[in-house]
């Protein structure tokens, strides 16, 4: 039978699918709305399942708060372009808010909610991948909550390819955004230094010495001093008794340079100061409380937050893409493969 224009535009708004295969569609089954949709959607499924095995590394993040909920997501596409594209960009607002509105408990319950079109989440990602044309998948999401006095600071980064979430108790949510902003730019993977595991500490200030090694040899050959090798890397690593022998030591310095004992207690402080910021390394690497903040270099995170007479409670990072490894495309191979070649 024939099929009208107008049988067409309803079923491409329903289904989001081309005119072509929302024409074919309905031809196929002589112009039965239900069962077009039907067809569209065996046929999304089928292409889907064509995408599966494909590596999806780009994509966005999407933030969603509702009240003291706040969702962070991440939705992969196999290219940056489509990640621009405006299906892809409503998907991911519409998942991060629904991820902030129901709470499930994890990936499986999260691709089990019903969307505002009907279809449950995880065939939402099924349809997207058959109209966009490429894999796209819900990689992952996190809930944060917080209480009344608490504040949520949310923040995009480089065109929402990194997403953060962090949860102030004091100050304000202008400075909880700036926190995040500062952890969209430094990384940090943890809290505190209480955080880091002793290997991952011991394993870190071996490259960082290992670094330091390189440097000297640069500096050999244009007879700059060498520079020493980092003994701690961490807080966790500064015991009383460590900390007790650097201030002896350092007052041995100061005798030794000839500096009159009654002036030694100005001296010290910004002395064991250094002592704690060069034997600190791993700790301002990875842990964000010990980072020196960027809107105000003179501080670390925590000495900050404390001026502000705040407390940084928590925090989440996604970046798109990371830990996931991209296939290495040759681009030469597959221009011959495909003609033939």
């Amino acid at each position: 039978m024939a099929v009208s224009a107008a049988q067409v535009k309803e079923l491409r708004e329903k289904t989001g699918a081309g005119i072509m295969d929302a024409k074919k569609a309905l031809e196929e089954v002589n112009g039965d709305m239900e069962k077009a949709a039907e067809v569209l959607r065996e046929k999304g499924i089928a292409k889907a399942e064509k995408k599966a095995d494909r590596v999806a590394a780009e994509g966005l993040t999407g933030l969603a708060v509702k009240g003291n909920v706040a969702a962070l997501i991440e939705v992969n596409s196999e290219t940056d372009f489509v990640a621009k594209n405006d299906q892809f960009i409503t998907l991911v607002k519409e998942t991060a808010e629904l991820i902030a509105d129901q709470k499930p408990a994890d990936q499986e319950a999260a691709l089990a909610l019903t969307t505002k079109s009907g279809e449950t989440l995880a065939e939402s990602f099924v349809s997207a991948t058959a109209t966009i044309g490429e894999k796209i998948s819900f990689r992952r999401f996190a809930l944060v909550e917080k209480t009344d006095a608490q504040h949520f600071g949310a923040y995009q980064h480089n065109q929402g390819r990194i997403g953060v979430i962090t949860v102030l108790e004091g100050a304000d949510e202008t400075i909880a955004k700036q926190v995040s902003m500062h952890v969209a730019a430094m990384h940090p993977t943890v809290m505190s230094y209480t955080e880091l595991d002793p290997e991952f500490i011991h394993d870190e200030l071996a490259q960082m010495n290992h670094k330091i090694d390189q440097d000297n040899e640069a500096r050999a050959m244009v007879d700059k001093p060498a520079l020493a090798h980092l003994k701690y890397g961490s807080k966790q690593q500064l015991t009383d008794e460590v900390i007790a022998q650097a201030e002896v030591d350092i007052k041995e310095e100061l005798k030794a340079e000839g500096k009159p004992e009654k002036i030694w207690d100005k001296i010290l402080p910004g002395k064991m100061d250094r002592f704690m910021l060069d034997n600190t390394k791993v700790d301002q690497e990875y842990t964000l409380l010990s980072q020196v903040y960027i809107m105000d270099d003179s501080k670390t995170v925590e000495a900050y937050l404390e001026a502000q007479n705040a407390k940084a409670i928590s925090f989440v990072r996604f970046e798109v893409g990371e830990g996931i490894e991209k296939a290495e495309n040759d681009f030469a191979a597959e221009v011959a493969a495909q003609a033939g070649l």
